[in-house]
C-alpha cells in the first residue's frame, strides 16, 4: 500500500504529512461513533488511499497552475470512479475501504459526484471523510500560508458548519469541531505538519497510531 499512497503523493503534490493527518482525523472520527477496530483499520486505509484515483488523471490537469475548465473539472470529477476501479482490479475488496474512496465527494444534499448520493445513502466512512478532506485542506501550509494557526481551523469550522446538513452530515461536523475545541487534534495539526520529516504510511503503521496519540513518538 506505501508505494500507492507514494504514487498519490506525486501525482497530487500531497505530502505524507497530508496522508497522516487525513488518517489519523479518520480514527478519531470513528472512534467518536464507536466503531469497531477491524472497521477503524480500513477506514484509516481508506483514508490514507482516497485519491488513489488521482494516479489516472493527466497530470496536465491535476497539477494545473490556473483555474480549471468545466471540461477540465469533469475529468477530475472521475477520480474516484477510477480510484474504486484500481483497487479493484488490486483484489481490494474490503467495503470500508472502497466505499470511502468512491463517494468522498458525494454531498448530504445529494449534489456531489460522481453519483448524487444523499443522505444515508452515502456510507459512513464517506461521511466522515468528507468533513475531514475539507478541514485538511483549509488548514494546511501553503506557498502563501507559513503556519497552520487557530486563525485557519477556526474559519475551517466556520465553513463547516456553515454547509452542515446540506454538504456535509451535521453530526460528523458536529464531533469534528468538539475534538478540536476539546483539544483532542491538537497533536495532528502540531505535529504532523507539511514539513515535518514522517515515515511514509504503511499498512503496518496501524497499531503504532495508538503510540503516536499517546505522544510517544517524537513526530
Amino acid at each position: 500500500m506505501h508505494e500507492l499512497v507514494a504514487r498519490i503523493e506525486r501525482a497530487d503534490l500531497s505530502t505524507a504529512a497530508h496522508t497522516w493527518r487525513v488518517v489519523l482525523y479518520a480514527r478519531a472520527l470513528a472512534e467518536v461513533f464507536g466503531v469497531d477496530r477491524e472497521t477503524m483499520s480500513l477506514l484509516t486505509h481508506g483514508a490514507a488511499l482516497h485519491d488513489v484515483g488521482k494516479i489516472d488523471i493527466p497530470s496536465r490537469i491535476l497539477q494545473k497552475p490556473g483555474p480549471l475548465t468545466e471540461e477540465e473539472f469533469d475529468v477530475i470529477k472521475q477520480h474516484p470512479v477510477l480510484g474504486y476501479a484500481r483497487l479493484v482490479t488490486l483484489d481490494v475488496s474490503d467495503e470500508p475501504i472502497l466505499n470511502l474512496i468512491r463517494y468522498h465527494h458525494e454531498r448530504w444534499d445529494g449534489r456531489g459526484y460522481p453519483y448524487g448520493l444523499g443522505g444515508e445513502e452515502i456510507p459512513i466512512g464517506a461521511r466522515f471523510f468528507a468533513v475531514i478532506d475539507t478541514f485538511d485542506a483549509l488548514t494546511s501550509v501553503r506557498p502563501y500560508r507559513e503556519e497552520v494557526g487557530e486563525e485557519a481551523a477556526e474559519r475551517a469550522l466556520e465553513i463547516l458548519a456553515g454547509d452542515s446538513g446540506s454538504h456535509y452530515w451535521a453530526e460528523a461536523v458536529e464531533a469534528f469541531t468538539k475534538l478540536y475545541r476539546t483539544g483532542q487534534l491538537d497533536y495532528i495539526l502540531h505535529h504532523f505538519n507539511d514539513r515535518a520529516s514522517l515515515p511514509a504510511y504503511t499498512s503496518g503503521n496501524d497499531d503504532g497510531l495508538d503510540r503516536v496519540r499517546r505522544g510517544k513518538s517524537e513526530r
